[in-house]
């Protein structure tokens, strides 16, 4: 005898609006009260607006490329390393579960935590420092609002319009208070800070990166464990893990204090951030945004017993060696193809001499060398540079 079939309701995107109203607090962004878009799109049945520029972040180019971006070791160092991708990924991990426990708006959360490094140009932050001097007297250069150029402009998805034609807060969490961003239909509008997503965001950032810096330094050597015992916040988790789990290898060590320092870093950022949402009243998003200071935030305790943590990561490994090296290396490759491209502009692809007319012919290049990878960078500089090197 057949079983009778029980139909299944499918979740439209007016259903998941009408949960976000029901289950959000008051200050998280709600998508259906999003500023919209730059160009005007119809809605999707059964995604909301943040769900698809998440989508969208996800299958662009510039989102792809940061598997071969690196954060501090350049990508011939290793492949253990961490690179943009699996930053921005554990990044938004994080973030996603402080949104949810404060009962902002996980979509948008997760679509600003993937799209926030999409300006960083190869190897990591001395690649921004050369480009940065480079352009000095032409617009100057800053990852955040490279990023934007990338969602708004470079990017080149639709017949319609160029970038990926993201919603107004999404762009605002990338944009993190750079330059002016009119909303659209309210241009009276400024604030003082981003919204309490992007604050997330931003702390988030904060926590992944610190703590997989450190992760990754013990793994290349250039921290020691025993340099970082006399921190009181890595001695803290040193002496649970110890207590919790006894005497194991180094490896397994490692890993739980790591796990321990962003939990304990994570509940912190909660309770304070729960406890200034209280304090300030804030009840809407706007309220968040107007509020003089940022109400996303660590404890003036947690701020300061990180402190020695950060200038330890300065010191003994930003500033080592072998890291100067690396990153004196990666911006004389910027400089030189920057150079020989700026000498020699028809040695450029078709779509960046384009550009050029339109853009000016050192920010055209500039995008070019920003949207590059480390390897692509450095086969494009072996090709220009190397006489025995097929171009």
């Amino acid at each position: 005898m057949p079983t009778e079939q029980i139909p299944v309701k499918i979740q439209t995107r007016i259903d998941q609006e009408q949960r976000e109203s029901e289950n959000l607090a008051s200050y998280g962004m709600r998508s259906m009260d999003s500023a919209g878009r730059v160009h005007t799109e119809e809605e999707h049945p059964y995604r909301t607006a943040y769900q698809r520029d998440r989508d969208r972040i996800v299958h662009s180019s510039a989102f792809r490329r940061l598997e071969y971006k690196t954060q501090v070791f350049v990508n011939i160092e290793g492949d253990y390393y961490r690179t943009r991708l699996t930053h921005s990924l554990e990044e938004a991990g994080i973030a996603r579960s402080v949104a949810r426990a404060l009962g902002l708006n996980e979509d948008l959360t997760e679509a600003i935590s993937l799209a926030h490094d999409l300006g960083h140009p190869p190897f990591g932050h001395a690649g921004e420092d050369a480009l940065r001097a480079l352009m000095k007297d032409c617009g100057g250069f800053d990852h955040n609002l490279q990023g934007l150029r990338v969602v708004e402009l470079l990017e080149e998805r639709s017949p319609q319009y160029p970038g990926l034609n993201l919603s107004w807060e999404v762009r605002e969490g990338i944009n993190k208070g750079r330059c002016p961003l009119i909303r659209p239909g309210k241009s009276g509008d400024s604030f003082p800070q981003p919204s309490l997503e992007t604050q997330v965001v931003d702390v988030a950032d904060e926590i992944a990166y610190d703590n997989h810096d450190l992760d990754d330094g013990l793994t290349s050597g250039l921290l020691r464990e025993e340099d970082l015992l006399e921190l009181d916040l890595w001695r803290e988790a040193h002496n649970h893990v110890a207590h919790e789990f006894g005497e194991m290898d180094a490896s397994r060590r490692k890993y739980q204090i790591v796990r321990y320092l962003i939990n304990r870093q994570i509940t912190d950022l909660l309770h304070e951030s729960a406890k200034r949402l209280a304090e300030f009243k804030i009840k809407t998003p706007d309220e968040a945004r107007r509020w003089p200071q940022r109400v996303v935030s660590f404890s003036p305790s947690m701020t300061e017993i990180r402190k020695p943590l950060r200038r330890l990561l300065l010191d003994r490994m930003y500033r080592h060696y072998r890291v100067i090296r690396m990153a004196n290396k990666a911006q004389r490759f910027i400089r030189d193809l920057f150079q020989v491209y700026l000498e020699k502009p028809e040695q450029l692809p078709p779509t960046t001499r384009r550009r050029m007319e339109e853009q000016g012919t050192e920010r055209a290049i500039c995008d070019y060398i920003a949207g590059m990878t480390d390897r692509y960078a450095l086969t494009e500089h072996q090709k220009l540079f190397d006489p025995y090197t097929r171009v």
